[in-house]
């Protein structure tokens, strides 16, 4: 778990965020012409890219009677990091990425209106400063609703931790990458807060019970602060394109 050195005597964290306080989020939608939806987002110093193309038809291996085909790809740009090494396509944690990311989004979409379909969901990390899987699951929820995609509700994800003030544990709200560096527990989750249903759930170290329900409050919390950023960024992007329309005629 981390050290008492995260937090300061004033109990400020490194960044100066306070415990329960996230990170600043950014985010527009329809950032690229060719897809059918886009987003950009950066939570922090995280930015991502995010592409959507479909529903399109599946191919036969592929398709599903009873709905649509989630296809998502995770992939990290060579200078995302400051590390000097490739992170390719295919490689062991990008498919893993892959797959939480399908997982927290397939349980958003109304999957069952396009029987024998496919979405396909593209993120590319273009910045990595902790918490990047959460920003990617932001980001594709924007570009879904930017493909017009029927959502149950957003998908929205966000992380939380355990520091030590005084003696006394105070969860840490949206890790970034020095808290992660710590070496301390990181639980993930990705929600539907309107539902409160939980699409994925992983934590990086084991955490005693005694804790786990603070930390996984204070990560629930944390999705429902992001669902009201993204649905503001879905509203003024929308209310942007109504004034950016020229005179109708009739």
């Amino acid at each position: 778990m981390p050290g008492p050195d995260l937090l300061s005597s004033q109990g400020l964290r490194l960044d100066g965020r306070r415990p329960n306080e996230l990170r600043r989020i950014r985010c527009k939608l329809g950032v690229f012409a060719q897809p059918d939806g886009s987003a950009y987002l950066e939570q922090g110093n995280t930015k991502v890219l995010a592409a959507v193309y479909g529903p399109h038809q599946a191919s036969k291996s592929k398709s599903l009677q009873d709905g649509v085909v989630v296809n998502c790809q995770y992939s990290m740009a060579t200078f995302s990091t400051g590390e000097r090494k490739n992170h390719p396509r295919g490689d062991r944690k990008s498919q893993e990425m892959s797959m939480h990311l399908r997982q927290a989004l397939t349980a958003a979409i109304k999957t069952e209106l396009y029987p024998r379909s496919q979405i396909d969901i593209y993120v590319e990390v273009l910045q990595a400063d902790g918490g990047a899987y959460c920003a990617s699951v932001n980001a594709a929820t924007l570009a879904l609703i930017d493909a017009g995609i029927p959502l149950r509700a957003y998908a929205c994800a966000c992380s939380a931790s355990m520091a030590w003030r005084n003696g006394q544990p105070e969860p840490l709200l949206d890790v970034g990458h020095v808290e992660e560096a710590a070496g301390g527990v990181v639980l993930t989750v990705a929600s539907l807060p309107s539902t409160g249903s939980i699409g994925l759930i992983e934590m990086s170290h084991r955490l005693h019970m005694d804790y786990f329900d603070v930390v996984l409050s204070r990560a629930m919390q944390g999705c429902k602060d992001i669902e009201v950023i993204l649905d503001r960024a879905v509203r003024e992007h929308l209310a942007e394109g109504w004034t950016k329309q020229d005179v109708v005629v009739i």
